[in-house]
């Protein structure tokens, strides 16, 4: 699957461009979220025209590592996935987990909540 290897290759390029920046921890954020935001549209373009179309499966990838934001300006945006189940009770569970996971890591970093 061809396409499912560019999104994720596009996705390691944006980690390893994260790097280079002052914070890369926000970069990476901004990165995947407009990476994701453009994958959604890719693949509601896709959709219309009968082409190949990107795995549920690389989307709730995207937002899982961080792209969730992302993900939901693009189902918004492109009234894509908004409706699909059981991809909507994925989705939901991915950004919670990915929540969870932030907020333990800041813990661990930090020491303290946000709050």
């Amino acid at each position: 699957m061809k396409l499912n290897a560019v999104c994720y290759a596009l996705l390691g390029l944006a980690l390893i461009a994260s790097l280079f920046f002052l914070h890369p921890i926000g970069m990476w954020w901004l990165l995947a979220n407009l990476l994701t935001l453009l994958v959604y549209g890719a693949d509601k373009f896709a959709a219309r025209k009968g082409w190949q179309r990107v795995p549920e499966s690389t989307l709730l990838v995207f937002g899982l590592v961080g792209g969730w934001i992302g993900a939901i300006v693009a189902q918004q945006l492109f009234r894509h996935k908004t409706q699909k189940q059981p991809f909507k009770t994925w989705f939901i569970l991915s950004v919670v987990l990915n929540l969870v996971v932030t907020l333990g890591i800041w813990y661990w970093v930090y020491g303290r909540w946000i709050i």
